[in-house]
């Protein structure tokens, strides 16, 4: 791969990580937002396989087909499922409004790029240039599981969290040992079976899958 495709390519599905962070914060449809989440399952995949067929690296190529299976296709998929399964799949008032999260968004990727300063000068690299955009989605993941009522969202924010540790972890390291990957992604992979079993069963006895709701319901 050429040097400029390289760069290109690999800022292309970078951006694409940190966008689709943003847009968990910009649409209320739990269905679009799982949505976001999936393609950006799929970058960050983009993210390792371009990284291992820059360096010729097989195991780093087979983490990126790992990362495109579980957090692309798999955990999606089960998230979609309890979407449909919930009669109210928006977030009709989350703890802070859309404009105002979009501004926290901005205003959490300028603290990322300044925060990650020291790093990114200790790596002169254009996979190294580009850590701000994983730790700016890691911060908004946080965001995310502060702001969002839906039980769905939280989970979806945890898994901004770890998508964004993750690409540090790609641009900062060139990849991750396999191991390490497999077994983060059947922990994240763990968690959002238990959410399905709970959401599953939280459907049928309360009809709500809202948290603010729930908490009432316990009062």
């Amino acid at each position: 791969m050429s040097g400029s495709a390289y760069a290109s390519s690999l800022e292309l599905v970078s951006g694409v990580v940190l966008v689709c962070a943003v847009v968990t914060l910009w649409r209320r449809s739990l269905s679009a937002i799982v949505k976001a989440l999936a393609v950006q399952g799929l970058a960050l995949g983009a993210v390792a396989l371009i990284l291992g067929v820059d360096l010729g690296d097989g195991v780093l190529i087979a983490v990126g087909c790992l990362v495109v299976i579980a957090k692309g296709l798999v955990i999606p998929a089960l998230l979609g499922r309890v979407v449909a399964g919930d009669p109210d799949s928006r977030e009709t008032a989350p703890i802070v409004n859309v404009p105002a999260s979009l501004v926290a968004a901005g205003a959490l990727t300028f603290l990322a790029y300044g925060a990650t300063g020291p790093v990114v000068a200790l790596i002169p690299t254009t996979a190294g240039r580009l850590i701000p955009l994983g730790f700016a989605t890691l911060l908004i993941g946080f965001f995310v599981m502060a702001a969002r009522r839906k039980a769905v969202s939280q989970i979806v924010g945890l898994l901004l969290v770890d998508n964004g540790i993750a690409l540090v972890a790609f641009l900062a390291t060139a990849g991750v040992p396999l191991l390490v990957e497999l077994g983060a992604s059947l922990d994240v992979l763990l968690a959002v079976v238990v959410l399905r079993v709970l959401a599953a069963q939280m459907t049928s006895k309360f009809g709500v899958l809202d948290l603010d709701q729930l908490r009432e319901l316990h009062d």
